[in-house]
């Protein structure tokens, strides 16, 4: 009965955090002509590993400048810098690890 329960908790906590990603950033992404895949290998050519990329996309999301983004300037210049996340720090966080999950490449490369 334990184990069950568990379970579901677990696919439900999933479930959420899913959500989180995909309510709070791919909604918004769709509507610009980078794909948000785009935003993470900038990320990763600059920052190369997790934790650093990880920490730089909180900090930019946390508190988004010019100075701080990762894109082009003809980019921001036409689109404009990032408002500020309005989600707390454990969802912000949650968001960046299911981002970085899919997109990683380390250990998909052969």
């Amino acid at each position: 009965m334990v184990k069950k329960l568990l379970f579901i908790l677990l696919i439900v906590n999933i479930s959420y955090a899913k959500d989180i990603y995909e309510i709070n950033c791919v909604k918004c992404h769709k509507k610009l002509p980078v794909s948000i895949d785009k935003y993470f290998y900038r990320y990763l050519l600059k920052y190369s590993g997790e934790k650093a990329v990880k920490t730089s996309m909180f900090e930019y999301l946390k508190n988004p400048s010019k100075d701080k983004t990762i894109m082009p300037e003809a980019f921001i210049n036409r689109f404009g810098v990032k408002k500020r996340s309005k989600l707390k720090d454990d969802k912000l966080k949650d968001a960046i690890d299911i981002y970085w999950e899919k997109y990683k490449v380390f250990g998909k490369l052969k």
